[in-house]
């Protein structure tokens, strides 16, 4: 009998080795599918914004910004559906803080990221005052459905300021057609996302799984690997637009990303149901506003994310990781 309770230990020991081994199998497939997806998208936007004779920072802006931003789109809306709307301020606040001091940190390390000139003057200046709205109406602990209507119009505003910028510049511009046919941008573009979207599911799952099997507590999971995993689609695009040359897209990603994250996702949610505003999200908006006003002022004078920029910001993001485990 003790022979039996050994080879049953014995097996699962092995299964156990197994599925972990699986699951990092799996998170090495999904950064794959992260990367490729990342360059396909990125060369499809820009693509097209050479096509049409868009500026590429509208592209980032919009397209890309709202693309990447899907995996947090999906979470909080669906979040507010199912009755759990309390998930939804923590996944917006999280995701914007790390877009800003983990993925342009991260990109400008690589390389010095040059900004546009109405980035700076106008877009990141927005992205700051919605950050401080949506805390002045988390004020009395929930985000109303007056809020949330404040906030759409907000976002069509913010929509008809992208369409007049995107009219003026293809009026402008005296662009020569790109080689590359349209409809490889855009199925380039829409496979990349497609494969960002999915390697990002797949990565997620993963990480979560090998944490789990590693014993690490859910709190310690929510607070970095799905916070990451619902932002890699930013980070990859940001990253491998920044290698590319591509800086448009990259820093207009992320800036159009939290834009779209408060206004729209925040938003809607809100038009579906109260959403509740801990006073525990008092220092995380804080942080978020804090880590906005700090991406402003490192490119306000030069308008260019430098190395040292990033590295700060990096070390921004770690010292809020340990103050808030």
């Amino acid at each position: 009998m003790s022979r039996f309770f050994v080879f049953r230990d014995g097996c699962k020991s092995r299964r156990k080795k197994m599925e972990i081994a699986l699951q990092f199998v799996l998170l090495a497939l999904g950064f794959v599918m992260l990367g490729k997806g990342a360059d396909w998208f990125v060369e499809g936007a820009a693509g097209i914004a050479m096509r049409f004779g868009i500026p590429q920072l509208v592209i980032g802006l919009t397209i890309v910004a709202m693309g990447t931003s899907a995996p947090e789109a999906a979470v909080s809306i669906a979040a507010a559906v199912k009755g759990n709307a309390d998930i939804t301020i923590g996944n917006i606040v999280g995701s914007n803080i790390l877009n800003i001091l983990v993925i342009l940190g991260l990109a400008a390390s690589i390389v010095p990221i040059a900004v546009a000139r109405s980035t700076v003057r106008i877009e990141i200046p927005f992205m700051i005052g919605v950050t401080a709205l949506l805390f002045y109406q988390g004020r009395d602990s929930s985000i109303s459905l007056a809020d949330g209507g404040v906030l759409m119009v907000a976002f069509a505003a913010y929509m008809m300021y992208l369409y007049t910028m995107a009219m003026k510049s293809n009026v402008d511009s005296d662009l020569e057609e790109p080689g590359l046919p349209l409809g490889r941008c855009l199925l380039g573009a829409v496979g990349g996302l497609a494969l960002i979207i999915a390697g990002s599911n797949v990565t997620v799952g993963a990480a979560t799984s090998i944490a789990t099997y590693a014993g690490l507590s859910e709190r310690f999971i929510g607070l970095t690997i799905v916070a990451l995993g619902t932002s890699l689609p930013e980070l990859f695009t940001s990253v491998a637009a920044a290698r590319r040359g591509n800086a448009d897209i990259a820093i207009g990603n992320i800036v159009g990303s939290n834009i779209f994250n408060i206004l729209f996702v925040v938003g809607l949610s809100s038009l579906i149901i109260d959403i509740p505003f801990a006073s525990a999200f008092n220092f995380d908006t804080y942080v978020a506003l804090g880590a906005a006003v700090l991406l402003w002022l490192c490119v306000l004078r030069t308008q260019r994310l430098q190395r040292w920029a990033g590295a700060l910001m990096l070390m921004c993001y770690a010292a809020y990781l340990g103050y808030i485990l």
